[in-house]
């Protein structure tokens, strides 16, 4: 079993990295896996393609481990909105989600209404940006056959009571974006119908990795619309005279052959967050997140997003008065501090690998901005 500080130890990024919502550096073992694989695609020896082979089955079984879903229902994505775009493009009916939502969701929605006239899209405004359980229920309508939900706000840093929301939905499919939380929140998936996520955020395994993980109602029901030569049943002596259908399941929700590199990424990075476990992943960004808090208590600066460890991840977002932000925004570039500035708001996002360097270099970009303020 894998220490936290063990793990912690795996990341090299600079101090001042205060980012982790936008991208993860990665670590060190994924690096080298990129490196490994690499060569031995430069070499191409007799024989080599096998290990390109084995990735799929690999990766599929490190998202089980830190999901709890079986391997049959997991596919590899290239990102999460692929795995949103393949999940919506499936569903009937009407879906409800948040009109603060990140893009992917809505666009994905959007597409597959104005596309196949299937699929209904209804938003609720949520206060603060927040979707609750009790939010969701009161808009939701005799016609709402789906729900889409951020497990984590990209805006506020809000955690989502996953349970709570299938409570108040019922039967209706749930859909999940994961991807500010996959990794560092220990999330209740099984009661989700669709999760997706990408691995560049908080797994740290770099772009062009993520999947896309389905209840077995979700496996059955969903339209595999989007569904090309990896998805389809290859026929016997690989003849394509004739389009063969689909196959069964997730593995249906694929166009083409994965990137066996990315998926090698991808499995290194979620092998390590398993051997740590990712209870004691959630439990270390906690107590980052919370000297960040404290930090931005000292200068008085407000804090926006939730200082309930139940109602949030990783994300600390700011709000400075407007007239304050730009002079905020320059002292954190000039102290190397590395943030979201967005619409007003800084968020901040913290890892297991913060370290006290970032957290002098944040207090040293806060001091300075302090000082220059004239009352």
């Amino acid at each position: 079993m894998t220490t936290i500080d063990e793990f912690a130890e795996a990341f090299d990024e600079d101090p001042g990295y205060l980012d982790f919502a936008a991208y993860g550096p990665m670590s060190r073992a994924v690096l080298h896996e990129e490196s490994a694989l690499g060569e031995i695609l430069v070499r191409a020896r007799y024989g080599a393609a096998a290990v390109f082979d084995e990735q799929d089955i690999r990766v599929r079984e490190a998202v089980r481990r830190v999901t709890g879903l079986p391997t049959d229902r997991i596919v590899f994505q290239p990102n999460a909105s692929t795995g949103l775009m393949h999940a919506l493009f499936g569903l009937s009916g009407q879906v409800l989600y948040s009109a603060r939502e990140y893009p992917s969701i809505p666009i994905a929605a959007q597409r597959a209404a104005q596309a196949l006239h299937t699929l209904d899209h209804i938003t609720l405004q949520a206060p603060q940006g927040v979707v609750t359980p009790a939010v969701i229920r009161d808009n939701l309508t005799p016609a709402t056959t789906a729900v889409a939900v951020s497990l984590v706000d990209y805006r506020t840093g809000y955690l989502a009571d996953l349970e709570g929301i299938r409570d108040v939905i019922g039967d209706r499919m749930l859909v999940v974006d994961a991807i500010q939380g996959f990794g560092v929140v220990d999330a209740p998936y099984e009661v989700a119908d669709v999760v997706v996520s990408g691995g560049q955020k908080w797994v740290r395994a770099g772009w062009g990795t993520g999947f896309l993980g389905l209840s077995e109602r979700a496996a059955t029901d969903l339209v595999p619309l989007v569904s090309g030569t990896s998805g389809t049943i290859v026929p016997l002596g690989g003849s394509y005279e004739e389009v063969p259908p689909p196959l069964q399941g997730a593995a249906a929700f694929q166009v083409t052959r994965a990137d066996p590199i990315a998926q090698a990424r991808f499995a290194t990075a979620l092998e390590a967050v398993a051997e740590v476990g990712v209870a004691a992943v959630q439990q270390s960004i906690a107590e980052k997140v919370s000297r960040l808090i404290d930090i931005a208590d000292e200068f008085a600066l407000p804090v926006v997003s939730s200082r309930d460890e139940s109602h949030r991840a990783g994300i600390v977002v700011l709000e400075p008065s407007p007239e304050q932000l730009t002079p905020l925004t320059a002292e954190l570039i000039n102290h190397g501090v590395t943030a979201t500035v967005r619409g007003g708001l800084v968020r901040l996002s913290a890892h297991v690998s913060t370290g006290e360097a970032t957290f002098e270099a944040l207090r040293g970009a806060l001091t300075s901005y302090g000082s220059s303020l004239s009352y």
